[in-house]
């Protein structure tokens, strides 16, 4: 097999990944696009004692860890934008943190993919949700026509420190929540109760309000493909808590409202 039958099945979880990384689609695509251009002309080391999908993350952070991450060096102001928020969190903390709550990885494939201890692995784990927990809190609107779910859903929200204005099952719903209370962000299904789209209901409520919004769905690779626009954080169905948590902290944390 050659490197795109090797690989390609897991682009969608790295592009995933680097765009929560950077905070931006445009810069998360970019540094996937130069880790994939070293890959194809074999300036990339990829570890053949790491599985596939292990090793294309490695080599994407060492691409990462050398050659991007502006923000990572740069003497930041105590501020409240994005790129200082990030300038806060410890760049390999973050890392690690990613690639546990977002692509679900073990404690010893994150210390394999960035070279490290498991204990080292936790440790950082540990001080990223601490760094985040400190984070913003706002109020948010679920969109989800599954009572069940949204229940699931409100209560990690709720544990997170947030509160929960509204539950919206229709695009109809939703909007009127929104134009009620403008929410801080978005939890949003892509099909609800009475088939209209969640996907449509976010792009009403955007037209009017600068809110940050977290897509759930049963299949992410289908909004993962490549045209644009596309959501920066996707939650699948069905979710993990940690999958919630870290893309509500993670879509709060780099927005740039």
């Amino acid at each position: 097999m050659n490197h795109v039958e090797i690989f390609a099945p897991h682009l969608p979880y790295l592009r995933r990944f680097a765009r929560a990384l950077t905070g931006s689609q445009n810069s998360g695509d970019n540094y996937v696009r130069t880790a994939l251009t070293a890959l194809a002309s074999g300036d990339a080391e990829m570890s053949d004692d790491l599985s596939p999908k292990n090793a294309l993350f490695h080599m994407f952070l060492g691409i990462w860890n050398t050659t991007g991450a502006e923000l990572e060096g740069w003497d930041a102001p105590d501020g409240d934008t994005p790129a200082e928020r990030v300038h806060r969190l410890t760049p390999r903390s973050r890392q690690a943190f990613l690639l546990q709550a977002l692509e679900g990885m073990s404690s010893d494939d994150i210390a394999s993919i960035m070279q490290i201890g498991r204990e080292d692995a936790d440790a950082l784990i540990s001080q990223a949700e601490a760094d985040i927990e400190n984070e913003l809190r706002t109020n948010v609107l679920i969109i989800e026509d599954e009572p069940i779910i949204a229940a699931d859903i409100e209560g990690l929200v709720v544990e997170l420190g947030h509160t929960v204005d509204n539950i919206a099952a229709t695009q109809i719903e939703a909007v009127k929540a929104a134009q009620s209370n403008k929410p801080g962000l978005v939890l949003a299904d892509v099909q609800l109760a009475d088939g209209s789209s969640g996907i449509d209901a976010v792009a009403d409520i955007l037209e009017s309000y600068d809110v940050p919004v977290i897509f759930i769905t049963a299949f992410p690779e289908r909004l993962l493909t490549g045209d644009k626009p596309e959501p920066a954080y996707l939650i699948s169905k069905p979710f993990r808590p940690e999958n919630v948590k870290a893309a509500i902290s993670q879509a709060l944390f780099f927005h740039k409202g």
